[in-house]
């Protein structure tokens, strides 16, 4: 048999014409992320964050280091977090900090680091210099050098985008494949199916394979749109890029299609997807490092899928990581992708 002529093959092609002729299915998959990039880039330009951390670089036992820490920390609502000078950089674009201040001995200016764009930085860099004022002389003017980050890459609007891309894969793969199941089932068409000499896992293989081929496309879209808006640049390998998002396809296609092998009405597939998706967009570093929840959650945190994309995909845009630096989250989508595809295929049925 011809692989034009196949189950597979036909059943792809049956996605295809099903998505290209609904308008809204093309506005979810392409322009949704684009709108949501926007939105939440420009609010978090504005909207301070609840927590206002400050790094302080330096060595521990350094008086100056020790002087510095105790005048943020007379600070109401700031916090200080004695970190090495090589950790600033990834501290301040990971959002884990509002900016990073290198005491220096008496007499010599500090220096403060910052990103004028992530919300709240600039009032903290206020708060820290008046600190600072008062702690070495209440009556005078401290001087203070100060750099601006500016550089694609180091910003929080890079740190954003990669999560965005990754929670837009998610709810595509878990709500375009498990969706389409479901209304395939509630319109008896697995019915008419189940007559015919298909297996089921042409059926399931075909949604799961479309789904490879969106989501490439999702991701050369947002990605592309990244540069355009931002400037942001993949540091990595594109290939590397490619093979991340399409184990993410298999991952959350196979999610979706678990989620929708036995559910037997619209509203039961709804609830169950959401119960599936809505942990992941709050708990897996989508808008803030996900290791800002406390240390007993990490485990569970770090074993969720959309969590593991997240670090693959800032491994390759923004630290210029190959697939090997990333073993890690890479073996944990395809853990996933490989248990709900293959508990998917035991437990589907027709009708």
């Amino acid at each position: 048999m011809k692989f034009a002529e196949s189950p597979l093959w036909q059943l792809c092609l049956v996605r295809w014409r099903e998505m290209s002729r609904e308008p809204g299915v093309i506005f979810w998959v392409f322009g949704f992320p684009i709108v949501l990039a926007i939105a939440l880039g420009l609010a978090f330009r504005h909207k301070p964050p609840d927590e206002q951390a400050v790094a302080v670089a330096g060595i521990a036992g350094d008086p100056a280091v020790a002087e510095a820490m105790a005048a943020i920390e007379a600070i109401e609502g700031f916090r200080a977090e004695r970190i090495d000078v090589a950790a600033a950089a990834e501290q301040l674009r990971s959002g884990k900090v509002l900016l990073v201040l290198e005491p220096r001995p008496a007499g010599t200016a500090p220096r403060i680091t910052l990103d004028p764009t992530r919300p709240g930085g600039r009032l903290a860099e206020i708060a820290v210099r008046d600190a600072l004022e008062h702690a070495r002389d209440p009556a005078g003017r401290l001087a203070v050098e100060e750099t601006v980050v500016a550089a694609p890459g180091r910003r929080y609007i890079d740190f954003l985008l990669p999560g965005l891309l990754g929670m837009n894969l998610m709810s595509g793969g878990v709500w375009g494949v498990g969706w389409a199941l479901v209304l395939m089932r509630t319109r008896k068409l697995l019915k008419r199916f189940a007559a015919t000499p298909m297996r089921r896992s042409d059926l399931l293989g075909s949604f799961t394979l479309f789904r490879v081929v969106i989501s490439l496309l999702e991701g050369a879209f947002l990605v592309g749109f990244g540069i355009l808006a931002f400037g942001l640049w993949p540091r990595g390998s594109w290939l590397d890029l490619a093979v991340i998002v399409a184990l993410s396809a298999l991952a959350f296609g196979g999610l979706g299609l678990l989620v929708a092998s036995r559910a037997q009405n619209a509203q039961t597939a709804a609830g169950l997807m959401n119960l599936v998706t809505m942990p992941m967009f709050l708990l897996s570093g989508v808008f803030f490092p996900a290791e800002n929840f406390p240390d007993w959650m990490l485990p569970v945190v770090k074993a969720l899928p959309l969590t593991a994309l997240n670090d693959a995909l800032r491994a390759v845009i923004l630290d210029g990581r190959s697939l090997a630096a990333a073993w890690l989250p890479l073996a944990i989508l395809l853990a996933w992708g490989s248990a709900c595809f293959a508990v998917a295929l035991k437990v589907f049925r027709w009708r």
